[in-house]
């Protein structure tokens, strides 16, 4: 069986306990043992950012601005009205107040879009909607509700709609506060003016940089890519979710978790179904997606088993590194770039629990760095052991625990054990408690470094 999904003890822990025992036959010259960081760092520096390309707007959600932004024309364009009233002169409206209001008449509507504007002259209002623009000869908005809306009676609570209510914009209006100049007035560049940096090269398009973005006219923006990433799991034990499960079957649940992970690291995730063990099977597979890929990940067959497919398939041509690191769970890890087009592949343990923190670790920056992003980890903090007893870790390994973490007390409490099989746990988890490689023991109450998840 392979190193996949299978609740009972994995390729992964097998590995972790044979320290002393007979060399891998599939193992070529190179070190005994990486470190975490180590190998990380080997994966980021054989990664480089996608070449950029124009995307439309809502394409480019959550891609990086490979150049600077300016802004073609000022933001608002032209002077105009922040609030439903009417647009008035200062002087006409001066000591205007509810027993004595200024009484003007009405020249008509000017609404959003409205060209050919009325001029306001002395003793005169325009009936304004917000975001019109500022017909000339006015200096300032009231607002409706400084107004008896042109009914004759006491302050209104709005304007009746000019479909229903044509005469709206027309017979008197009675104003029952004064207004100073620019009162209720949006100035034409108030927000950005013309030739203004709109966004940095660097930027990650959130929905307010792609609003900013169309607002000054920008249809299409020159970005780097999302990453395709494919997800292959390996397994013969595997069955696909929804049917059902023979004897020694399980259920592929890695590749889901890891393409919804690619997913959520801003990539375009492709998730390949279970493939078997068998090398050629595997060989085929990979080089059918490579059309397709910037990343390939696969699942399983790293350990060894004599079924670990995955290492047999990809050793022979020594593009791909199988190494073991010096951290739990996770230990066995594969790293090369395949084919013509050295397309990355990151050959990831089996167990969900070892798949999922390897992804984390190493997958999430490599996909984080084909995008160009500046930030490639997740956020890490101090927390205070809050558990019922001491905390056990091998020497020599990092060990990485799932836990919750409570921002308000800055408490982190574990949630499972230290097995790489228990997916519920994982689910329950909102972060990584990282034990360093040479703590044995952690009493509750210490403080130790939170990697976080959400």
């Amino acid at each position: 069986m392979s190193s996949s999904t299978a609740p009972s003890p994995s390729h992964d822990d097998h590995d972790e306990d044979r320290e002393k025992g007979a060399p891998d036959p599939c193992a070529g010259p190179a070190r005994d043992l990486w470190t975490v960081d180590e190998h990380l760092a080997d994966v980021l520096a054989s990664v480089t950012p996608l070449e950029p390309i124009e995307l439309q707007l809502l394409d480019a959600q959550g891609c990086v601005l490979v150049e600077d932004v300016t802004v073609p024309v000022a933001l608002p364009p032209f002077d105009n009205s922040s609030m439903d009233g009417y647009a008035v002169r200062v002087a006409d409206v001066a000591g205007a107040t509810e027993e004595f209001p200024a009484v003007l008449t009405v020249i008509g509507d000017v609404a959003a879009g409205a060209d050919g504007l009325p001029e306001v002259g002395p003793g005169q209002a325009a009936r304004i909607m917000t975001g019109a623009p500022l017909p000339p000869g006015a200096e300032a908005v009231v607002p409706v509700e400084w107004t008896d809306g042109g009914t004759g009676g006491g302050a209104a609570t709005g304007m009746s709609a000019a479909s229903t209510s044509p005469g709206g914009a027309a017979g008197e209006v009675r104003v029952h506060r004064a207004a100073e100049a620019r009162a209720h007035v949006r100035a034409r560049g108030s927000d950005v003016r013309a030739g203004e940096l709109a966004l940095a090269a660097g930027t990650v398009l959130g929905p307010p940089q792609i609003g900013l973005l169309a607002a000054i006219g920008h249809g299409t923006v020159r970005v780097r890519p999302r990453p395709r990433v494919v997800v292959i799991s390996t397994g013969s034990e595997l069955v696909q979710p929804g049917e059902p499960l023979g004897p020694g079957r399980i259920h592929d649940s890695n590749s889901f978790a890891l393409a919804a992970a690619a997913r959520d690291a801003g990539a375009l995730a492709y998730r390949v179904g279970a493939v078997a063990d068998d090398a050629e099977s595997l060989r085929s597979a990979i080089e059918d997606q490579l059309i397709r890929a910037d990343l390939l990940v696969t699942t399983g067959g790293v350990s060894v088993g004599a079924y670990d497919v995955v290492k047999e398939a990809l050793t022979a041509d020594g593009e791909v590194d199988f190494r073991k690191l010096a951290m739990q769970p996770g230990k066995p890890q594969g790293f090369g770039a395949i084919g013509a087009e050295r397309i990355p592949l990151l050959a990831l343990p089996g167990n969900p629990v070892s798949s999922y923190v390897s992804f984390e670790l190493f997958v999430r920056p490599a996909i984080r760095a084909l995008m160009g992003m500046e930030d490639l980890h997740r956020p890490r903090v101090r927390a205070v052991l809050d558990a019922d007893g001491p905390l056990r870790s091998p020497a020599g390994r990092r060990q990485f625990l799932r836990g919750v973490y409570d921002r308000e007390t800055g408490a982190v409490t574990p949630v499972g054990g230290a097995g790489s099989h228990l997916i519920a746990a994982l689910a329950h988890a909102d972060c990584l408690i990282v034990v360093p490689e040479e703590t044995e023991s952690v009493d509750p109450g210490a403080e130790l470094e939170v990697v976080l998840l959400g």
